[in-house]
């Protein structure tokens, strides 16, 4: 139910306001001074302030310009018994959403709060969109490796080269694609992506190319493809390595060409685009088992770029924490938490296989399901919850021998002390109480090791 401020000195206009207002549907609450009004603001998330201009004290055109200053997304329709033009005019200028005189007519009141609620939806909905898309194009860290790849895109975003990026599934291959478009001549043109890893290997020609009505059983009418929806702008191929070698021979014909023919159609079409292409397969292995084009590679990989996995790159993890942690707090209206130094440590301590995608979920679990501060026993409890969850009999049941379990969970024990200890193999021993010979026989049972 949209909340709505009226301000006026005069008792009778308030109520009856109040009155017409709430049998509306709308929650009212009433200041007689722009004092009072003031505080109120201050406190509270109006979604409408409905203002009379003439107040003793604070008068409503202060309270507009006091408004805009710490609250500009609330709109502030103005009222007055002395309007004229340039009254309203004013007020308009100064930011309020519209001017109504008294007595106001019913039916342009009701319009004007509904209007100005929708106005504030948008505004709300849009800085969140912004807001967004913003963090979509985030590379976060400071780590050699990072700092690499930004100097690189900085170099190659402004060319035409043709750019290969590789990395495991998770490391944020395609934000490092979004950064080449955004840096590029091409960023006011369009980016468009294609997964070539979920597209059936009998679609992705109709996909890339387009098709004419009638080309095949199911070509009820004409589609344009990927290549021409990008003309002017860049097609980023995700996950190239699963693409099929007769895909692979039209693709690399329409880059050499700069020309496509679309799936049953005989006109060859010109296309612009810049390639920037992505896999999280080794290329070379994938040409010598005779899935992958050498030709193709050698047109796509003009500059290679590697994103480390997360592992690789621990010392970024607090920095792209925190990132995530006011994201996720933002988003879902909590207040800003913050993680203990043995916090941070652990999250250096977790093996994560799942690369940035797995570090945002967790902190997103770690948000919701921890206290104020996130400490390092937090961390150990929820960025695994399959282990340690609600169900703990779900890991004794990958285990057929009581021996095969000991050996699982002192595994586990000892390379979690060996880390809470940063790798001192006499401080652990003494800890877990056992001699340091013995812990070295454990260490090289298990092939733990430090990474």
């Amino acid at each position: 139910m949209p909340n709505i401020l009226v301000i006026d000195d005069e008792a009778p206009i308030r109520e009856t306001l109040k009155e017409i207002l709430e049998y509306e549907n709308f929650e009212v609450t009433l200041a007689e001074n722009g004092e009072k009004a003031w505080q109120l603001i201050q406190k509270n998330d109006f979604d409408v302030i409905l203002c009379d201009v003439k107040m003793p004290g604070i008068d409503g055109v202060e309270l507009l310009e006091r408004v805009q200053a710490v609250k500009p997304q609330i709109p502030m329709v103005m009222i007055s018994g002395h309007g004229n033009v340039e009254m309203a005019i004013d007020s308009t200028k100064k930011g309020a959403f519209d001017f109504i005189t008294k007595p106001p007519d019913l039916n342009r009141l009701l319009i004007t709060l509904r209007n100005a609620i929708d106005r504030n939806n948008l505004v709300v909905e849009t800085t969140h969109l912004k807001r967004k898309v913003a963090k979509t194009f985030d590379i976060i860290g400071e780590t050699p490796a990072i700092t690499k790849i930004k100097d690189t895109i900085e170099k190659v975003a402004p060319t035409e080269a043709r750019v290969l990026i590789t990395g495991e599934n998770g490391t944020g291959k395609e934000l490092v694609a979004r950064w080449l478009h955004e840096r590029s001549t091409r960023a006011n043109q369009p980016l468009v992506e294609v997964n070539c890893a979920s597209i059936p290997t009998e679609l992705i020609e109709s996909e890339l190319f387009g098709h004419e009505k009638g080309s095949f059983t199911s070509a009820i009418k004409q589609r344009i493809g990927k290549f021409e929806q990008a003309h002017g702008g860049t097609l980023f191929l995700d996950e190239i390595g699963d693409m099929s070698m007769a895909a692979q021979a039209k693709v690399l014909r329409a880059i050499q060409e700069g020309r496509i023919s679309r799936v049953g159609g005989d006109k060859e079409i010109k296309v612009d685009v810049r390639i920037v292409a992505a896999t999280n397969k080794n290329l070379l292995e994938e040409i010598e088992q005779g899935r992958f084009r050498m030709d193709l590679y050698h047109r796509l990989s003009v500059i290679l770029i590697h994103v480390p996995t997360l592992n690789e790159r621990v010392d970024d993890i607090p920095l792209i924490a925190n990132k995530f942690l006011d994201e996720i707090c933002a988003e879902n209206g909590f207040p800003r938490k913050d993680f203990s130094e043995d916090g941070y440590q652990a999250l250096k301590d977790v093996n994560w296989t799942g690369n940035i995608r797995e570090l945002r979920n967790v902190i997103e679990r770690l948000v919701i399901l921890s206290g104020k501060e996130i400490t390092g026993d937090d961390v150990f409890m929820y960025s695994n919850p399959a282990q340690r969850g609600s169900d703990p009999f779900g890991v004794v049941d990958d285990y057929q021998t009581l021996q095969e379990f000991r050996d699982w969970a002192e595994k586990v024990f000892i390379e979690r002390k060996l880390i809470q200890n940063q790798w001192n193999v006499a401080k652990t021993a003494s800890e877990i109480d056992i001699q340091r010979s013995h812990l070295y026989n454990k260490i090289d049972k298990y092939s733990l090791k430090r990474r």
